[in-house]
């Protein structure tokens, strides 16, 4: 089986790779770092201490696993924490925000030889996969590598468990790597009998996305922030995070309808991936409003609509907002992160298709802090903002149910404790 996958990874690498690499390096401007990802380039490793890998895709597990890596560091200061990403975003993310790394680079691709490489050069004691990166090579490298694996802030989405159902004998003989499986849900658990994981090696732990520790923004913080933007302090802001393609559409008919009965309104669009903020504002230029980039704004400048083209800025734009919406919602693309406008204690407003967060959504909406908009209507009236009173109440429940919801930093660090005294 392992043959056959590294074959078709192989063929399909080779019919891929000019196209991606052309992407990369001349339209996104960006590196392919392949001497990383082939194991050639990882420095220095010192081999005296207890060592840990932990991998996570992009910056929405990047940001996830904060907490965890500070809990890590305080309680085993003499542990090495190696870390891995697979996107450019990912990597930039981890250099920024995680500082008590040792070590940071990209995934190796998904060959036995390359795999191998990485293990004989990091020796980690315990290897933690965030979510749901499920990779063949590295994972039978790594149950043989190490005392065991974790799958930690486990997720299958409706999507991923309808694929993995196609190829259940492929998938369970995989899953078979991992020694624990630490999930966010019930409904996760469910997932992964139904695929045939063993019930005695599932643990429902709670989201790790819930331990985040955003920086705390006083009133005064946000108002000289509004201030610099050039927000008049009658304005009502709302803010639309990790939007995607698709979605731009009904949001601005919706936000042109408000506007024409409250002038104060202001909208800043944050697409999920910042490169598309040139395609995001010529379909901005398409209304009849002011339109400016966050990288290109001047002081005074003035503005209705401010498209968000920069990384890691989203949650304090949120602290910054009267209301929230989280995008990949209005469209079939199963919705993003809402606990960022929820730690700021923001009401919440997102579309249909959350599917990727059913649990949470459904639990916010149970609790009041959020709403479903599906229709034009539903938007010009999350736009609207008009019983103040209502909002506020939404955005402190929405901050107790965050709360309610942590716990899963302490109980993903026992796991790997317990991992690390295995023999």
């Amino acid at each position: 089986m392992y043959l056959l996958y590294s074959f078709l990874l192989f063929m399909y690498l080779l019919f891929y790779f000019p196209v991606y690499y052309f992407r990369v390096r001349f339209y996104k401007e960006e590196r392919l770092h392949l001497r990383q990802r082939l194991g050639l380039d990882l420095g220095e490793t010192e081999f005296n201490k207890r060592s840990i890998w932990i991998h996570a895709v992009s910056v929405g597990e990047v940001l996830s696993l904060q907490s965890l890596i500070m809990e890590i560091k305080k309680n085993h200061p003499d542990w090495t924490v190696n870390f891995s990403c697979l996107t450019n975003s990912g990597f930039h993310m981890a250099k920024q925000k995680l500082k008590g790394v040792d070590k940071i680079f990209f995934l190796p691709l998904d060959f036995k030889c390359v795999v191998l490489r990485f293990f004989r050069r990091l020796k980690p004691d315990v290897f933690v996969l965030a979510e749901s990166e499920f990779w063949p090579n590295l994972l039978r490298v790594a149950h043989q590598k190490t005392r065991g694996v974790l799958l930690a802030n486990g997720r299958i989405s409706s999507r991923s468990l309808r694929r993995y159902k196609n190829i259940r004998f492929l998938i369970k003989r995989v899953l078979l790597n991992i020694s624990q499986f630490l999930v966010q849900t019930d409904r996760d658990k469910k997932m992964l009998l139904q695929i045939g994981v063993d019930p005695s090696v599932i643990e429902v732990s709670g989201n790790l996305k819930a331990e985040i520790e955003l920086p705390a923004l006083s009133q005064k913080d946000i108002t000289d922030i509004r201030r610099d933007l050039n927000i008049p302090e009658t304005a009502k802001l709302v803010v639309a995070g990790s939007v995607r393609k698709g979605e731009e559409e009904p949001l601005l008919d919706a936000f042109s309808d408000a506007k024409e009965t409250n002038p104060d309104l202001l909208l800043i669009l944050a697409p999920r991936h910042p490169d598309r903020a040139e395609e995001v504002e010529r379909i901005c230029q398409g209304y009849p409003f002011e339109v400016k980039r966050r990288t290109k704004i001047l002081p005074g400048s003035r503005w209705d609509i401010l498209i968000l083209d920069t990384l890691g800025e989203l949650a304090k734009f949120y602290a910054l907002s009267d209301a929230a919406f989280v995008g990949g919602s209005l469209i079939p693309w199963g919705g993003h992160n809402l606990l960022e406008p929820a730690f700021y204690a923001k009401p919440l407003f997102f579309g249909p298709h959350m599917d990727n967060f059913a649990h949470l959504a459904e639990t916010f909406i149970q609790s009041g802090a959020a709403r479903t908009v599906k229709t034009k209507k539903d938007l010009v009236n999350m736009y609207s903002m008009e019983d103040e009173k209502d909002l506020y109440e939404m955005g402190q429940k929405a901050r107790l149910i965050l709360q309610s919801l942590q716990g899963a930093t302490k109980r993903t660090l026992q796991a790997i404790e317990t991992l690390m005294c295995k023999p």
